[in-house]
């Protein structure tokens, strides 16, 4: 395998192009157990028949775990988003009705969302009280089995050179709450410091799916104490902040 073309860096993975694959190599901090379910997610999405890199090789290189799989030739949504300002509502139609796709799927060999958020709220840096308060608030969400992406963010859509849409990155796909995906979509453009955009998507997400707005919103703390035990010092602080809202106004 050819690693001389880095095209993405990204927490402690490296990826690069060989011809038609791509190589995603992982540092040493990565456990084989992480490499593996994140290679297993994305075969099991493969099987729902949404557009995604379809994997060929799980191996190591230079003592570092490696997941290969298929190449997409094109730009992100992020991309595309920043170079056609004027197409911006359109490129958040596209968006949004992917995610509505990525959500009428089944797949139940997935982690299931709430498992996984019971224990990241667990682990999260808040006072016992504060996160007996999200367990119990989370416990009493209803119980859904959709698949959510857990990163759906316009940076992972790639829109191929004949136009069709790809979804990569499937490290966090679980089976949940579809708003408790779209509050974490939400977050994630918080995080990137556009508050305009965030509510723009949050809007069109609702209507589409004739979904409450509240319905999502009361997600939102849940949602940024599960995501708080990752991520730098700032964003740390951010989704804390978020994690400790009594109600979301």
């Amino acid at each position: 395998m050819n690693l001389d073309r880095v095209i993405a860096v990204r927490n402690a993975k490296t990826i690069y192009r060989d011809g038609d694959y791509c190589i995603k190599v992982f540092n040493e901090e990565f456990s084989k157990a992480d490499v593996l379910n994140e290679a297993l997610n994305q075969a099991r999405i493969e099987t729902t028949g949404l557009h995604i890199p379809k994997i060929h090789e799980v191996t190591k290189i230079d003592g570092k775990w490696a997941i290969v799989f298929d190449y997409i030739n094109g730009k992100t949504l992020a991309q595309l988003m920043e170079e056609n300002p004027d197409k911006k509502q359109e490129y958040l139609e596209l968006f949004v009705d992917l995610q509505l796709e990525v959500q009428s799927k089944k797949c139940p060999n997935l982690n299931k969302l709430k498992d996984k958020m019971h224990s990241k709220i667990s682990s999260a840096d808040l006072d016992a009280t504060t996160r007996y308060d999200l367990h119990t608030r989370l416990e009493g969400m209803p119980k859904h089995n959709k698949v959510c992406h857990g990163d759906f963010n316009p940076s992972n859509i790639i829109i191929s050179e004949d136009g069709t849409p790809y979804i990569i990155d499937w490290s966090h796909a679980t089976q949940g709450n579809a708003s408790a995906d779209a509050a974490r979509t939400y977050l994630l453009f918080w995080l990137d410091g556009d508050i305009e955009t965030a509510k723009e998507y949050l809007d069109m997400f609702c209507q589409k799916s004739d979904t409450a707005k509240q319905y999502v919103q009361k997600w939102m703390p849940i949602v940024a104490a599960s995501q708080s035990v990752k991520g730098n010092a700032k964003e740390r602080e951010f989704l804390l902040s978020w994690a400790t809202v009594v109600e979301y106004e």
